[in-house]
């Protein structure tokens, strides 16, 4: 029965490929007439108010098929929408997108049900999960609108922009979650309300979007009578996806604040003892607040590719180069270091593919994610890491190509790197499992119960945490080096750096922008990477950036042992000017203002190479 189910697995995971690979067509347009896709384009930028050029155009297939803000906030910019328009009509672009993947996703159960696959459990959690994520897309826009546009907006002019100044109110008048030790979390269930007097005071979701919870609540109420008539007779986990379910709504519906961190926590703890390859995806990112970091709503089915999970062999080379470095940094590295080997070995990896996906995820879906967050759960349980090589890989062919990309990186580069990801898949697999498998267990490391909360005094935690995500998958490399992926390393490396230099406006994703500062330091100091009309890489270099990696990772290693605020590190390299991050050498920062000054001119503009 279950290499039944896994036939089914497969023949879905084929089908999502399919469906994937036609949403991803959709870029011809650009080049090409496509009535179909045009009417779509069409209907998206007439329901935003948006005239429609290539550049809207462009903007428009990013938003629906990418799931992307970027090019659709820079043409709000560039045709002269002011801040309050460019919220208005962004939400309209998630409405419409919401819809679009509501009847997207109601196609694909469909097609599932006509032909009988996977098991009535497993049929009866996919129809529960979409119609739980239904009423999570209504909440979504109220949850952007109240936290981010509301709250968070007053805050920040409250106190002149001075992000220091707001931190500090919030510790003076306690508006963070606290764990049941009364120790400040590192992420909230939680939203502040402004009261008459212009004080702020925390509440429960469940407060705060009352009736958005209860219709959710309702559905995973449903959900969990539906389940509870069948019987799951493949992997025999019925007792835990009711147990996850129940403590999800548990959660949802608590309005005790002092409660919220325990409810999640049995949340997290109940889906680690869920092993299927059906997984379901609950609130567990904080990116889009900066101040309070509240747990975005996230919600997704996600399936494994029954063919990919024994592809991975970053866990060995992680363990190693940890074990080793924690011993040249002494003290309680060591102590740290054994306790995350231990988190890494319970590690679960699952490669996939997103299957099914809502609220927060309309706003982009992940390419790779380590969770659960809390390290007293994880600790215990270790996480989950969930991979879709397969997604992006296809996503990254189907991509057209950007006159920026060819303009800063040089035509060679641009169809160099093409062509490796069209002819070279096991190889460009390989580099995947380093940079971004390896990205996700580089989180796991030099990390305690305490040592977010110790470092983010000045908020700037998560400004270097993806650094040090991505650093760690490169030290795992460099542990074990194979000759034939060095360059390809290196191009993976360069090209994803600077391309982070178009996202320093685009809040959610700051922590990657901060993450790229610091690479494009280590680049150009090491002589890699040089600037001279376009990129110039020079391989010969590529001894000096590593050294230049292993002493900046050491000293970054040795930064969270000792639980040093994480601005003390991001200071290093980079400076806040305004509101923007910069790079402190001044040739770098040269490069990283011409680089954004041409993507806000021909950031949205494709081209076709011969």
């Amino acid at each position: 029965m279950k290499q039944d189910f896994l036939n089914d697995i497969q023949r879905i995971y084929d089908e999502l490929t399919s469906r994937q690979d036609k949403l991803n067509s959709y870029f011809k347009l650009l080049h090409e007439t496509h009535k179909e896709v045009q009417t779509i384009v069409d209907d998206f930028l007439e329901h935003i108010g948006l005239e429609k050029d290539s550049d809207s155009t462009m903007a428009a297939l990013s938003r629906i098929v990418n799931l992307k803000e970027d090019f659709l906030e820079q043409v709000l910019q560039r045709v002269g929408c002011d801040s309050d328009e460019i919220v208005t009509k962004k939400e309209l672009a998630y409405s419409w997108v919401s819809d679009f993947y509501t009847r997207y996703h109601k196609s694909l159960l469909d097609w599932i049900e006509k032909n009988e696959l996977l098991s009535p459990f497993y049929r009866a959690i996919l129809f529960g999960v979409h119609d739980i994520g239904l009423s999570l897309n209504d909440a979504q826009s109220r949850w952007t609108n109240h936290i981010i546009h509301t709250i968070n907006a007053n805050l920040f002019k409250k106190f002149d922009g001075d992000e220091k100044k707001v931190l500090a109110y919030l510790h003076e008048f306690s508006l963070f979650d606290k764990d049941t030790f009364g120790v400040i979390a590192d992420r909230s269930y939680s939203a502040l309300k402004e009261n008459i007097d212009g004080s702020h005071s925390t509440h429960s979701y469940s407060e705060i979007f009352k009736h958005d919870i209860e219709n959710t609540s309702k559905e995973i109420g449903k959900l969990i009578s539906k389940i509870s008539t069948l019987d799951d007779e493949v992997y025999y986990q019925k007792t835990e996806w009711i147990r996850y379910f129940n403590a999800i709504n548990d959660a949802f519906c608590e309005k005790s604040v002092e409660n919220l961190l325990s409810k999640w926590q049995e949340v997290d703890i109940a889906w680690m003892s869920i092993t299927t390859p059906i997984q379901v995806g609950h609130p567990l990112e904080y990116y889009e607040d900066h101040f309070r970091k509240a747990v975005a709503l996230e919600w997704d089915a996600r399936i494994i590719n029954p063919k990919l999970q024994t592809s991975s062999h970053t866990r060995e080379n992680i363990k190693g180069f940890t074990a080793e470095l924690s011993n040249e940094i002494g003290g309680n590295a060591v102590s740290i270091a054994k306790n995350n080997i231990l988190q890494v070995d319970k590690t679960q990896l699952y490669i996939g593919q997103p299957m099914l996906y809502y609220a927060a995820e309309l706003n982009g879906l992940f390419s790779a994610q380590v969770v659960p967050n809390d390290k007293m759960v994880s600790d215990k349980y270790g996480h989950k890491i969930f991979a879709y090589s397969d997604f992006v890989l296809a996503s990254k062919l189907a991509k057209p190509i950007m006159k920026l990309s060819v303009e800063v990186m040089g035509e060679k580069f641009v169809k160099k790197s093409r062509d490796f990801a069209a002819h070279s898949p096991s190889l460009w697999h390989e580099v995947y499992d380093i940079s971004t498998i390896g990205h996700e267990f580089g989180h796991i490391l030099w990390l305690e119960s305490d040592t977010e909360g110790a470092m983010n005094k000045s908020g700037q935690f998560k400004n270097i945490e993806e650094f040090k995500a991505t650093s760690g998958g490169l030290m795992a490399f460099f542990h074990n080096e194979r000759e034939s992926l060095k360059e390809h390393i290196v191009d993976d490396l360069v090209s994803r750096s600077i391309g982070l230099m178009a996202w320093r406006e685009v809040g959610e994703v700051l922590p990657y922008y901060c993450e790229g500062l610091i690479h494009l330091d280590i680049l150009f100091n090491s002589g890699v990477v040089d600037f001279k009309k376009e990129i110039v890489i020079d391989y010969d270099r590529y001894e000096d950036m590593k050294k230049a990696y292993k002493e900046c990772y050491k000293n970054l290693a040795t930064h969270y042992v000792n639980k040093c605020d994480a601005s003390e590190f991001l200071y290093q390299y980079a400076q806040k000017v305004g509101c923007v991050y910069l790079p402190k050498n001044e040739k770098i920062k040269e490069f990283v203002e011409y680089y954004y000054d041409r993507y806000k001119l021909i950031g949205q503009q494709s081209i076709v190479l011969e």
